[in-house]
């Protein structure tokens, strides 16, 4: 039997309809076609059809399905459930109504009369009817009642041919015709597939959902909320500020990257209310208090943040932190932490809040040990864990979940399949350029798209780089316009729709790994890995070239000009 739709969703309170659907898709013939709550828009009138049965060479019924006992006192009809009994319309009138509905506005639709045998009738699942019952505009034909579901098709089929108004049977050329109106096909104008909006809408949603942990949380004043990548742990630090600030304490959030730093102020920037004392980078603060720059890693790792402390010794009372509040806290080094702990009102006991990644360790400023990251000035802090992946798809997930952890669990929905381009590590830059051009071809907007390297950068981050436009590079990336192309270690923290991840090589390879977790989580909808397959079994190790191998073989190809 043909369904409309194949699988309806009754919902809640329809427990009824639900029964007397299987009921009838059990019993009536092959070729009758069903349909479920058909909405009816006659002139201002809005009717509904619980069911429409449209059977070939002998007509149409309309069905009013009434759950519960069902009576009449006095003309009044009436209806008695778990919520005890209440007064009801007619469904005698609705289902009368609908009927006529329906003629006018198929008629309209498809124009040319509906001139076959067509009855309303009315089904009480639940209640018992008399043999002899009979009312006013409505003989007892045209009532299925428990007793007649154990078997309503000839009762439906004798109630059309003797009841029904109509000269003539339903001709299954006119059928297929009200067929094509009742399914209401419409086809999207664009692959949905390409736009990625609603599944980013959920994806937000999800992130938003992890609030609970900070309410939750909230008596505590020193926490380390340690997630995975696209777990929300910017989301979270940013609505901790939020929380912290109009509360009236000085707050400040901290990272470590220009390009995250640049989000934070972003996100803080568009507030109306009570704003951080400071947002941005931690070397920036320093330089904000006067520390002056110096040149060379042991400077920024170990000069800087000793004069900070010297700095923090020195700040009046009304110039330090209630609270400080740490993204991406694995990027800080040891003596960081201690310098920006000497800047709280009470170093000892002010509320600290670090948001991390221990997997996501670049840089190793903690002695490449990933158990050292929990120790140190971070050690007193209460351990929450975020096990969520709410940023990218499950495919994209399930990519790079051999990096994050046995408790990583991905929310997302399905989305497309990764996608992997075959090709010579010195050739990754110019593939990977095609690919953008042939995912722009496909429909994807520009300003949708990353291109991330692991070693070299890009052609055309380089220029911003040669051209010491650091400041220009990132405003181009929030403003979200164009294309972006940067490195791995530049992108931790932030997120494209789609990402061309280019494998040109890893500068340390014992740090290939983390380099390669953090390009694969970058993206949110669609992942375009590209480069030797060998290169990468070899960064990523046995796991993670068995998730890979399950990549779609992608070829990218643009028009040719002419």
């Amino acid at each position: 039997m043909y369904c409309i739709p194949e699988e309806p969703d009754f919902g809640d309170g329809h427990a009824a309809e639900r029964a007397v659907w299987e009921k009838l898709r059990a019993c009536l013939p092959d070729d009758v076609i069903l349909a479920h709550s058909v909405q009816v828009r006659n002139g201002s009138a809005e009717h509904e059809i619980d069911l429409l049965v449209l059977w070939p060479g002998v007509g149409l019924a309309a069905i009013e399905v009434k759950g519960g006992q069902v009576g009449i006192e006095r003309g009044q009809w009436y209806q008695s459930d778990r919520s005890g009994r209440h007064n009801i319309q007619s469904p005698v009138a609705q289902s009368q109504g609908s009927l006529h509905a329906f003629k006018s506005w198929i008629g309209n639709q498809i124009g040319t009369a509906l001139t076959s045998r067509f009855a309303y009738l009315v089904c009480l699942p639940y209640t018992t009817v008399p043999a002899d019952w009979t009312l006013s505009g409505c003989p007892r034909s045209l009532i299925l009642d428990s007793g007649d579901l154990q078997s309503p098709a000839e009762k439906i089929r004798s109630a059309i041919e003797t009841e029904g108004g109509g000269a003539s049977s339903l001709a299954p050329a006119y059928l297929h015709r009200i067929t094509a109106r009742l399914e209401g096909h419409l086809e999207p104008a664009t692959n949905p597939d390409l736009n990625p909006r609603e599944l980013e809408d959920a994806q937000n949603h999800l992130t938003e959902r992890q609030k609970v942990l900070l309410t939750s949380t909230r008596a505590l004043p020193r926490i380390r909320f340690t997630g995975g990548a696209g777990s929300g742990k910017t989301w979270l630090a940013v609505e901790k500020a939020r929380q912290l600030t109009r509360q009236g304490l000085r707050v400040g959030l901290f990272c470590y990257n220009k390009g995250l730093g640049q989000h934070l102020q972003n996100q803080v920037g568009t507030w109306r209310s009570a704003k951080p004392a400071f947002t941005g980078e931690f070397h920036e603060y320093v330089r904000s208090l006067g520390v002056p720059d110096g040149s060379g890693q042991t400077y920024f790792d170990e000069e800087m943040p000793r004069l900070l402390q010297q700095k923090a010794a020195g700040l009046e009372y009304g110039q330090k932190f209630d609270a400080v509040i740490v993204d991406e806290a694995q990027d800080f080094a040891p003596l960081w932490w201690e310098a920006l702990l000497a800047c709280l009102k009470d170093p000892s006991a002010g509320q600290v809040y670090a948001f991390m990644d221990d997997r996501q360790d670049v840089y190793r400023r903690w002695g490449g040990a990933t158990a050292d990251l929990v120790h140190g000035p971070t050690a007193d802090l209460v351990p929450i864990h975020i096990d969520d992946n709410l940023r990218n798809t499950r495919r994209i997930a399930d990519t790079f979940k051999v990096f994050a952890g046995e408790h990583f669990t991905p929310r997302g929905g399905t989305g497309l399949p990764v996608r992997r381009v075959e090709c010579a590590t010195e050739d990754a830059a110019d593939v990977a350029g095609d690919c953008m051009d042939a995912l722009i071809v496909e429909g994807w907007e520009s300003n949708q798209i990353a291109l991330l390297t692991t070693r070299h950068r890009h052609p055309v981050h380089q220029d911003y780089f040669d051209r010491d436009a650091t400041q220009e590079y990132w405003r181009d990336f929030h403003a979200n316009e164009a294309e972006f192309y940067g490195h791995v270690l530049g992108f931790k923290g932030l997120e494209r729709s789609v990402v061309v991840l280019c494998v040109d090589g890893f500068k340390e390879q014992d740090r290939a790994a983390e380099q390669l977790y953090v390009g694969l989580s970058r993206a949110r909808c669609l992942l375009v890995v590209v480069g030797d397959s060998a290169l990468l079994s070899d960064a990523g190790g046995p796991e993670f070239a068995q998730a890979f191998a399950g990549a779609e073989h992608w070829e990218p190809s643009t028009p040719s000009l002419p």
